[in-house]
């Protein structure tokens, strides 16, 4: 990045978004460095972007709280930490100039999320986090930053720049277990067209938006999760960082489309900028100021995500500010809660059972089953709906839950379960159960028999909505339409994937009772279900009650469970990771061929049938 080709006052805005927690270039799951990714690798390159420029500012846009055992720990128990949150503290030390927070960041409750912010050094905004009792904004919705900017000749300028924040309208609902009557997220675009204007009216020159929003259509519907571009058509935005998604623009991530230029980096015809997850990029919008009339105005832009390299070294502020917390973190992760007697992975848990699954839904039941005692429901028979948090997709070819055989350690127990999402259960008919099984069938693309490889996994369906029942056996036909598309929204309602649902070896009736083992973000996201809850009293987060489970069983063998079946003579194929077995897939009925690696390290495979 440079400043060629510009003329008068350049500004650089710069943003980090989707930090997850991930500060230093360390992987506490794996136990293992991960260079180039975290906010301390990302210090140094905004150091070296920073100097490039004579007006440079850096913000974040939200999700930095969650999303590590080192983060995570701080925010479930601030009574033992000392000074500021590490996340916070790293920040601190960086010069943020403002951040915004993203829907993860409320993962903890309001109480936990307080005590982090309290000690920033930087103002955080949000327009539409309000307080349920009187919607009074949770954070100051916008601020003013009262700048000094340098011309070429070195002459000063005030100007003054409106920093907005945005998140999406679900979080209150995602996380509406311990936000339910205290925080409300009401829609981004009715929000932005109440303050924007009164964000002008202050007096902002300018206004840069910092949007925990994914890049969405141009003419975004009421409530949209992806909003990004519908906000940067509003009149008085002059700048937008985009997130949420994890992808990065500009660039090939995001495809063109109305409003949408991945080539000139521009939303709406503004410039935008979304700098992937966990430190891996900064993004920069590099704006060419000039004031005819005396009104700022933006005469030129350029957009960019620049990757933070691999062989970067982290810098040394943060990582000392975080050297404490660090090796805390590694001692608790080291700590035995269990054993298995059989490695358990992710590699085939999107075409075939998977024991790791099996073992997270066995604790889950039981941690129900135990907490049923004495209610009308402890007579029904107990399953669980469990998903694969990492299972390959866009984070990439080391994206799989691999535990060896021996000791269970709590740092696989956070690899089995990343969120901090508690445990809950609903009683449900065969009927109801069926159904769930069929929007997770949405996972598959349709196959048919005929020459040629076809794809199975349809790249829009996140593999964490892809919920299987261990306890259940039933059948999966992809050859056949799918009821529900990747949104989950019903396409065909006669359509259907799943047959020969069993427990226990019998037929799953309709209209049999069954209590499901499930999570806190599974019930926010199926609303209609939220009449059939069972309470369980105390409340508890699935990867403790799977530690708790651990702690007094042995691994379980793997049950027979569910069974993609493929139609004759169709081949399709699938990606996984480079070190996985495909002799797995025999025990499923499935013959796997290796057919090399894709472009971005996946090993490739070409399933059929068994014989």
């Amino acid at each position: 990045m440079s400043e060629s080709g510009f003329e008068g006052i350049h500004l650089r805005l710069m943003a980090t978004s989707d930090l997850h927690g991930v500060i230093r270039p360390f992987d506490y799951v794996t136990d293992r460095p991960a260079p180039g990714l975290g906010l301390a690798c990302a210090a140094t390159l905004i150091d070296r972007l920073r100097r490039a420029a004579p007006n440079a500012l850096l913000f974040d846009n939200g999700d930095f709280l969650q999303g590590t055992p080192l983060s995570d720990e701080a925010a479930e128990n601030p009574g033992r930490r000392r000074g500021p949150h590490p996340v916070i503290a790293a920040m601190n030390r960086m010069g943020y100039a403002a951040a915004t927070l993203g829907n993860h960041d409320f993962n903890f409750g309001l109480p936990a999320l307080r005590l982090a912010l309290a000690k920033a050094d930087f103002p955080l905004v949000s327009a539409n986090a309000l307080l349920a009792e009187g919607g009074r904004p949770l954070l100051d919705p916008w601020r003013i930053l009262d700048l000094r900017l340098r011309d070429a000749a070195g002459a000063t300028h005030p100007l003054r720049l409106g920093v907005i924040g945005f998140l999406p309208p679900q979080t209150a609902l995602w996380d509406n277990h311990i936000l339910a009557g205290q925080v409300e997220t009401p829609d981004i675009l009715a929000t932005a067209r109440t303050q924007v204007p009164a964000l002008r009216a202050a007096g902002a020159d300018l206004v840069v938006a910092l949007a925990h929003s994914g890049i969405g259509r141009a003419e975004a519907a009421a409530g949209a999760e992806n909003a990004a571009t519908a906000l940067a058509a509003l009149p008085g935005i002059d700048a937008v960082f985009a997130g949420h998604s994890h992808l990065t623009f500009p660039g090939p991530d995001v495809p063109p489309g109305p409003g949408i230029d991945p080539v000139a980096g521009l939303l709406s015809g503004r410039p935008a900028a979304m700098p992937g997850a966990m430190g891996s990029h900064v993004a920069v919008i590099d704006l060419h100021l000039a004031r005819p009339d005396d009104a700022w105005t933006v005469a030129g832009s350029r957009a960019a995500v620049v990757v933070v390299p691999r062989r970067s070294r982290p810098s040394r502020p943060i990582t000392v500010v975080t050297r404490g917390a660090h090796a805390r973190t590694r001692a608790r992760m080291a700590a035995v809660v269990g054993r298995t007697d059989r490695p358990l992975t992710t590699h085939f848990a999107l075409v075939a059972p998977s024991g790791a699954l099996d073992l997270v839904a066995t604790a889950l039941a039981a941690s129900v089953r135990d907490r049923l005692a004495g209610r009308p429901e402890a007579a029904l028979p107990v399953v669980a709906a469990v998903a694969p948090f990492h299972a390959g997709g866009y984070p990439g070819p080391a994206n799989y839950t691999t535990i060896p055989a021996g000791p269970i350690l709590r740092r696989h127990v956070e690899d089995l379960y990343p969120f901090p999402n508690h445990l809950r259960a609903l009683r449900l008919t065969g009927a109801d159960i069926a159904d769930w099984l069929e929007r997770s069938a949405a996972l598959f693309l349709r196959t048919a028999p005929g020459p040629g490889d076809l794809p199975l996994i349809d790249p829009a369906f996140p593999s964490y909505n892809f919920d299987v029942f261990p306890a259940l056996t039933y059948r999966i036909d992809p050859g056949r339409p799918a009821r529900y598309d990747a949104e989950g929204r019903c396409t065909d309602p006669d359509a259907g994937r799943v047959s020969d649902i069993r427990l226990d070896g019998r037929p799953l009736a309709r209209d049999a009772q069954v209590v499901v083992a499930t999570n806190s973000y599974r019930m926010a996201t199926r609303r209609a279900l939220a009449g059939c809850e069972v309470p369980l009293g105390a409340p508890v987060t699935c990867r403790d009650a799977l530690a708790t489970h651990l702690s007094a069983v042995r691994q379980s063998d793997i049950g027979t469970g569910w069974r993609l079946d493929l139609p004759a003579g169709c081949a399709v194929l699938f990606a996984t990771a480079p070190d996985a077995d495909p002799a797995e897939l025999g025990a499923a009925g499935l013959s796997a061929e290796p057919c090399g690696h894709d472009s971005r390290g996946f090993a490739v495979l070409r399933l059929t049938r068994s014989a």
